[in-house]
């Protein structure tokens, strides 16, 4: 894939075949370090060791719609090119567990590519799970930024009679991540966040 973020959306719609109610996923910058940790984290249904010991293999499935399963065969490809590590924490009706480490100044370092873009579009699809987007970035100076998103958060403050794919709130959800990637401009502290009713101008009952 050209970009790591189609590799994080494949997964996490595995999740979301595989019944989970809540996916988290964690991306962590760490340039004084060489690394790039995305982790991928699922309360689905989980694997038994043996399909955890297949599930790295691009022609082992679970699925019988689908011959060839790329996605994490992929993943693992990705960061181990770049000199990192892949591992796979499965527990059978638990969860799953994914946890790829990247080395960033590699030559085949395939960019992170429009994560945000990757968060939204699995919310506005799945708008009854619940999703945790956490980002952080370690400056080489120790400084520490941080961002995250939470859906049931969201969900608490709109109310269930708003859906997280009603229009105003995908633009509003759009928004925030744009806002709140890591960049030296920014303030990302804001995992204790709260988002105002009025903050999303939505219509309720035709009014």
């Amino acid at each position: 894939m050209e970009e790591l973020s189609l590799n994080i959306l494949d997964i996490a719609q595995n999740s979301v075949r595989a019944n989970a109610t809540r996916v988290d996923i964690t991306v962590a910058e760490l340039p004084a370090e060489d690394r790039l940790v995305i982790t991928i984290n699922d309360n689905g249904c989980g694997m038994t060791p043996e399909q955890v010991a297949h599930v790295e293999d691009p022609f082992y499935t679970t699925r019988t719609t689908r011959s060839v399963g790329l996605g994490v065969p992929l993943f693992k490809m990705e960061a181990e090119m770049t000199g990192g590590s892949f591992q796979i924490d499965s527990q059978l009706g638990v969860g799953t567990t994914l946890t790829a480490v990247f080395k960033p100044s590699s030559v085949d370092m395939i960019p992170l590519g429009d994560i945000n873009g990757t968060v939204q579009l699995l919310i506005s699809c799945n708008p009854t799970l619940d999703f945790i987007f956490y980002r952080s970035l370690r400056t080489g100076e120790g400084e520490r930024r941080e961002f995250s998103l939470q859906t049931a958060e969201l969900r608490e403050v709109l109310g269930e009679d708003v859906p997280l794919d009603t229009p105003d709130v995908v633009l509003w959800i759009k928004d925030y991540l744009a806002d709140g990637g890591p960049s030296p401009r920014l303030n990302l502290k804001k995992s204790n966040r709260r988002i105002p009713r009025r903050s999303i101008p939505l219509e309720r009952n035709g009014q």
